[in-house]
Order: C-alpha cells, then structure tokens, then sequence
C-alpha cells in the first residue's frame, strides 16, 4: 500500500509511565538470568511468566518451557513461579518433586497474599475483589480457601455467606481497575458497614499510575492505542478506561494489529500507552510506523516519573551463589526510557508535565 502523506500530521502522545512496572520487569530479569546462568539446562515456568505473548513466545525461542501442570516438569529441575503468584498448595507440590523452585512473584502479589494469611488467623472473613479464574486470584484464594470468597461484581454479594458482618475484610487483585474496584467496594461497605479496609491499596501503583494517565491524557485526544495481550488485565482496563472518558481505545499485542482505518483524516491526536507487562520495543515500533506513515511529531507526557527497584528473589540469589556469582550488585530498576528518532520515528519535541501524586 502507498505511502500517503497528511498536513498536518498526525500528533502521538506518549504517556509517561507506560509499558514495564518494576515487577514484571524482576519476572522476566529471573528467567533471563536463569536461561544464562544454566545454558543447555531445561528451566520451567508455571503458568506464562508475565502476561504478554511477545515476552513468552522470546523466551520459548530461548529453550524455556511453560507448564500448566507441575506433573510436566522433571525430578529434580528448575520451575520458575510467574509474576501472579501460586498458592500454597503448588508450592507443597514443588516440593514434594524434589523441584527447584523460583519464585518471581510480585511482591505486590505477596503483599496481598500476607494480608490473606493475616487475616484469616485473625478469624475474618475475607471477601477478595477479583477475577475468579486469574492466575493471581487462585494463588491468593488458596492461602486461606476455607476462609476467602471472590467477589467479581456487586451482583456476587446477595450470595455471600457471611458468619459475623463485624469480621469482614476485602482485598483486592492488583491489576484491577480502580474505577471496577471502587464500584464494588461502595456495595460491599453498603452491604456490610462494618467491612474492614487492607491497610493500604492492594492496587498496585504501577496498575494505579498507568489507569490515571490514561484518565488525564485520553480526553485531549482522538484515539488511544494500548500496547498488551488480550489475557492482560491491565492492558484490558486500560482501553476500558478510555472509553468511559469518551475517547475510543484499541488493544493491540503489536503493530501487525494496527488499523489505519482508525485514523481516517491523518490528522489526529494520538495517545499511545501500553500494559505493565507489554516490551517498549513494541510501542517504539508503532510509533515509528504511524510516524513513517503520516508524518508528525511526538509529544511526551510526563503524568508519574516511575523510578522503581526491587531486590531479586533469595531464591535466585541462592542459585547465584552455587554458580559462584555474588548477586550483592544485582538488582531489578525501571525508569522512564529514552526516546530516540531510530527506534520511535522523532524525538519528542515537547515534555508536557503533570504532579506526580501517585508515587509508590
């Protein structure tokens, strides 16, 4: 197809933050690290290390098998647990086949997790805000299933059973939409007054910042395309969010699903953001080929300067040590990245700033 040419040119809107949160970011750096320290060495992963097919089908080209079922991983090897968490009976699973097992669960994740067992000891009740078949609710409803139910919506709440209304607890999954999650937190505080808050968010900040960016930057703009795989739940809210402040939003896993029916005139405004587990390359990729396109120029949009470090796991560093390596210096950071003409099609020629108010 021809190359058309459109003045003006179309203006892309790059949200700041986008795209990898500090624990998606130690996920896919522990399997990375795994794969280089074992070269040749089968290494397993339970369920997709992070949501986003881009990031699992490059570590599958690298040797690395993904498993549903523990039954498929060998006596004896490494079984990395992805970002979302397992629950404890995995865990007992593990180790019962003799497996050794990494755990790159978030520690956001973990956050909620403890919040559960917590609880639970506590005589609560817990009433966990989520998605009932996410990887990340089923590890967190088995640390304490005789004492959780999942709440997807308010209509779940006339078929809860409640022993005492005064031990109650909620908790939430962490990529939830916090515009779905405050809707049934309102119904459940309605349904039971006495309901008890975690003592901070379960959402997570990065989930918290990329939602809110979308709020501020979407209505200034005539289309939003958000970089994530379909099995995202915070690539999916992201668009949702979009539409309920009356902008469309188009999820996309990379640049092949780009439609430039979505851009009739050429000339739009054009916000481009991405999921917590969704690679830059593939956002840098659509801009540079919407620029190629249409001509235009890019303006950056600092809403949240994200600069975040987590530890790698104690797991990882055990395996570090065997191999002779001192994993002291090893440490997982996300920062905003650097935009270059090569790899998004310009430079930005605007920062436009906003309060940070978000911050982890």
């Amino acid at each position: 197809m021809p190359v058309r040419h459109y003045h003006p040119e179309v203006k892309i809107v790059l949200a700041n933050p986008r795209g990898f949160c500090a624990g998606v970011r130690m996920a896919i750096d522990v399997v990375q690290q795994i794969v280089d320290l074992f070269p040749g060495k089968d290494v397993y992963v339970y369920h997709e290390i992070v949501h986003n097919k881009h990031v699992v089908n490059r570590f599958v080209d690298a040797g690395v098998k993904f498993v549903e079922s523990l039954d498929r991983v060998p006596p004896g090897n490494i079984v990395v647990f992805s970002a979302h968490g397992v629950s404890p009976e995995v865990r007992r699973t593990a180790e019962a086949r003799d497996l050794i097992a990494i755990d790159a669960t978030c520690p956001l994740v973990t956050k909620v997790h403890n919040e559960s067992i917590r609880y639970a000891r506590q005589g609560y009740q817990i009433l966990l805000i989520g998605h009932k078949d996410h990887q990340e609710v089923v590890g967190t409803f088995g640390e304490a299933p005789e004492a959780t139910q999942v709440v997807e919506a308010p209509r779940d709440i006339p078929y809860l059973h409640i022993r005492d209304p005064a031990k109650l607890i909620y908790l939430t999954q962490t990529t939830l939409s916090t515009d779905d999650a405050a809707m049934v937190i309102d119904a459940l505080k309605a349904a039971f007054p006495l309901i008890k808050a975690p003592p901070s968010s379960d959402i997570c900040y990065a989930t918290t910042n990329r939602q809110h960016a979308v709020r501020v930057i979407a209505p200034e703009c005539d289309v939003v395309v958000v970089v994530g795989s379909r099995n995202s739940s915070n690539s999916v809210r992201l668009t949702e969010i979009s539409a309920n402040v009356g902008t469309p939003a188009y999820r996309v896993d990379d640049v092949s699903e780009i439609d430039f029916a979505w851009f009739p005139t050429g000339q739009e405004t054009v916000m481009l953001t991405a999921g917590a587990s969704a690679p830059e390359d593939l956002v840098a990729d659509i801009s540079r080929t919407l620029l190629a396109r249409f001509g235009g120029a890019i303006d950056l949009r600092d809403i949240f300067d994200e600069d975040v470090e987590f530890g790698i796991p104690g797991t990882l560093k055990r395996l570090m040590r065997g191999q002779g390596i001192d994993p002291a210096e090893r440490v997982i950071r996300v920062s905003a990245p650097t935009i270059t003409a090569a790899a998004y099609g310009a430079v930005p020629l605007t920062v436009s700033a906003a309060p940070s108010t978000l911050l982890p």
